[in-house]
């Protein structure tokens, strides 16, 4: 092999050079567009007296906006946690090796996943105009337990049994998804020392897919937020049915819709830092840490 000398004044005359930043002219125009637009959006904002700003600062903090605020946060835990657990156990049931089992849960999955949600509200709030009394008692023998359905299935039940339901279809993918990217050799060595199907979930199979699973799993948590104004349609007075009900009576839509938009944005924006802090928790080397002492080691490399 052949060696390529450099004189010295050549090496010396390169590393004196001038370096010239490599210049984006394109970037400058992206941000005078944007620039023009935010400044039009402000224009248009602050000029415009039919928005009534006023009435938005007025409704923010209003009482009944705010009991609106706190039932979709309600239902939005109740139904996660639902669609959570129920996720979960179909989707072990149809990695099961069981045939009912597996054709029982993508039944589930099949029929929750291919009718819309709004329809499944509906379902369930009128529940009672074909099954008017609910029933716990051996089956075509006595009853023990009886009571009306609507007084069982109340607004904020339908809700959540309409949101959760259809969630679990989803999070049974979610976790399938997760549990399949475990490999099988591992699955064979906890076989081999012993370990039940139980232990091996909770131990080593679980903790593996979370990876895989909270991601999609935050993201759905952000979308049920939003999906809870859907229960409009049951007449469930959560934050977007709040605000109607007060623009129904005062004909001010647009600034009730932007009090519960902005209410929206920080519910979401809450969320999405949680779901930030909770993958680097999971997944640090996917996500490293920005603080002094990598910027120092990044600076001395």
């Amino acid at each position: 092999m052949t060696e390529i000398s450099v004189p010295p004044e050549q090496i010396k005359e390169a590393t004196e050079q001038e370096v010239v930043p490599l210049r984006h002219p394109g970037r400058w125009v992206s941000i005078a567009v944007l620039a023009v637009l935010a400044a039009m959006f402000g224009h248009f904002v602050i000029t415009n007296q039919r928005l009534r700003l006023d009435l938005v600062v007025r409704y923010l903090f209003e009482k009944s906006i705010l009991r609106g605020l706190l039932l979709t946060i309600e239902l939005t835990v109740v139904a996660m946690v639902m669609g959570v657990v129920l996720g979960l156990v179909l989707a072990i049931m149809r990695l099961s090796d069981n045939p009912v089992l597996r054709s029982v849960a993508s039944g589930w999955v099949w029929l929750f996943r291919g009718t819309p949600i709004m329809v499944q509200l509906l379902f369930w709030f009128f529940l009672g105009s074909v099954l008017p009394t609910l029933s716990l008692g051996i089956p075509f023998g006595p009853e023990f337990v009886t009571a009306p359905t609507n007084t069982v299935i109340t607004q904020f039940a339908a809700a959540a049994l309409g949101l959760g339901l259809n969630e679990s279809a989803y999070m049974s993918e979610i976790v399938r998804s997760g549990i399949g990217s475990v490999s099988k050799g591992q699955w064979e060595a906890c076989n081999a020392l012993g370990m039940g199907n139980g232990l091996i979930y909770r131990r080593v199979v679980l903790p593996q897919a979370l990876r895989i699973i909270v991601p999609p799993m935050s993201n759905e948590t952000i979308s049920m937020l939003k999906t809870t104004s859907l229960v409009l349609v049951i007449g469930l007075p959560e934050l977007l049915t709040t605000a109607q009900l007060i623009y129904s009576r005062n004909f001010q839509q647009i600034p009730l819709l932007i009090v519960a938009s902005i209410w929206y944005l920080v519910l979401t924006t809450i969320l999405t830092a949680i779901q930030s802090r909770i993958e680097r928790k999971i997944d640090p080397a996917k996500f490293p840490k920005r603080g002094g002492r990598a910027k120092k080691a990044e600076a001395a490399a």
